[in-house]
């Protein structure tokens, strides 16, 4: 009998710490029971929105890359995408084709005029950043002088209000807005091709703070991020006219 005994305390201990064992390495949930990994470097929501996929990238700081892409190798990197417009079609960079001024590496350029760029966003090489909306140089001039980078685009939600009239026609492709939600930057696409007034509406049902357009379409919509085994997931793929792009908000870990 008291072997019994034994045998049974000492199977019930064995089950006992692996339950133990199993909640420490449980992995965390967010509000809408999205499963997230500690340690990635970048999250992603797609169920809070039904049509939107939202990126998180958890940084430590951002830059815009401007004439080459940064590579998929450089392991600091953690997400990237195509931010202002490009002017042109040129076989050779110039910051005079990125439409607006901008910063870059704590460098302001001249950039093309653009009647797009209602808006701006920019980051201050520490742990703020600001979008506004109208006018933008002052703000470039601030962080040029803090050593920041900031760029030009069209504004399409601010302070939580939607701006009207919609800046661009509805056609119909994806599209993806930098946003500020609840203190957080983040990236919202649209999951399938929809019009614009769709993603528009998709993004008020998202309810960011702030919400700045950046270029899309076929070859400027290639963009990717890194999970925290390192490995790179392409958002869209390179194409033809990927060789045209001309800058790149950038996150780094």
């Amino acid at each position: 009998m008291k072997k019994i005994l034994h045998y049974f305390f000492l199977v019930l201990a064995v089950l006992s710490l692996c339950c133990c064992t199993g909640n420490n390495t449980q992995p965390a949930m967010d509000s809408n029971d999205t499963i997230i990994s500690q340690d990635s470097p970048v999250i992603i929501d797609d169920t809070t929105v039904q049509g939107l996929i939202v990126y998180y990238p958890q940084f430590s700081r951002i830059d815009l890359v401007c004439e080459t892409m940064p590579s998929q190798q450089d392991t600091s990197v953690i997400f990237t995408a195509e931010a202002a417009f490009t002017h042109e079609l040129l076989d050779e960079f110039a910051h005079s084709n990125i439409d607006g001024d901008h910063v870059s590496g704590g460098q302001r350029y001249q950039g093309a005029k653009c009647k797009d760029n209602s808006g701006a966003f920019a980051w201050f090489d520490d742990t703020t950043w600001e979008f506004v909306h109208g006018e933008y140089g002052e703000l470039l001039d601030s962080v040029a002088q803090a050593g920041g980078m900031g760029f030009g685009q069209a504004i399409i939600i601010y302070n939580g209000e939607s701006i009207r009239p919609l800046w661009r026609d509805n056609k119909v492709t994806h599209y993806r807005a930098l946003c500020e939600k609840d203190g957080h930057l983040c990236i919202a696409d649209s999951r399938d091709e929809v019009s614009y007034e769709d993603f528009v509406t998709l993004l008020e049902t998202f309810a960011p703070t702030h919400a700045l357009y950046m270029d899309m379409g076929a070859g400027w919509n290639h963009s990717w991020w890194r999970d925290a085994t390192g490995k790179v997931h392409e958002i869209h793929p390179i194409a033809d006219k990927s060789r045209y792009c001309t800058n790149w908000i950038t996150f780094y870990k």
